[in-house]
């Protein structure tokens, strides 16, 4: 008796409507990569509810056994295309606090505007339907705008401009989630005026010693 397949009779990188032996085949992090961006990108248009592992195989061009082999489930794909897409914020040194305050908070909604923040909005709205998916979000993603707050903060008390109560992750989180919460709010572009007011009206007061 002949067994049926449930994924297409491609490669690695065959897509159910495509002859994969008339393209390259990708393996690896080549092929990993595809299917990263297929993820972000459908993220940003369908969001967390409409995406399926058929479309981001799809867009990937790309077999559902490559990505059932790798990914258990979407959650896992996800999670690792958002850490393959994680920014990293050099941390400015002006030599004064609120100029590397504005500096390194525009640099943030610089990266929200972009293909993760959209893909992180397409999150936000099941993030606040399902508990289980926050707290795995929050438990495999790490907040790659707290080091750099950090040190910025850490450099203002050396030259004591901050006091050293302030030098906390809480307070280092403050700007980052104001700017992140404006993000996910109204989306991009965000208002470069609001940035100013969350380091003049917030950070600043918070931290500046007196």
């Amino acid at each position: 008796m002949t067994t049926t397949s449930p994924y297409p009779c491609a490669g690695d990188d065959g897509a159910a409507d495509d002859d994969h032996r008339r393209r390259p085949r990708r393996r690896g992090e080549e092929l990993n990569e595809a299917i990263y961006q297929a993820t972000i990108d459908e993220l940003a248009e369908v969001g967390w509810t409409d995406l399926t592992m058929d479309r981001i195989a799809t867009r990937a061009k790309a077999s559902k056994g490559s990505l059932y082999r790798r990914w258990p489930s979407r959650t896992e794909l996800v999670i690792d295309a958002m850490r393959s897409r994680q920014p990293s914020y050099p941390t400015p040194e002006s030599g004064d606090l609120r100029t590397d305050l504005l500096t390194l908070l525009h640099t943030i909604a610089e990266h929200l505007e972009g293909p993760r923040g959209e893909a992180m909005r397409g999150l936000h709205a099941e993030v606040t339907r399902s508990p289980e998916l926050m707290r795995t979000l929050r438990t495999e993603l790490t907040d790659a705008t707290q080091p750099p707050m950090m040190e910025v903060l850490r450099r203002g008390v050396v030259r004591q401009e901050v006091r050293p109560g302030a030098l906390t992750p809480l307070v280092a989180k403050v700007g980052p989630s104001l700017i992140r919460q404006q993000f996910l709010a109204f989306g991009a572009p965000i208002d470069r005026q609001y940035i100013e007011d969350v380091v003049d009206q917030v950070v600043l007061p918070l931290v500046i010693a007196h």
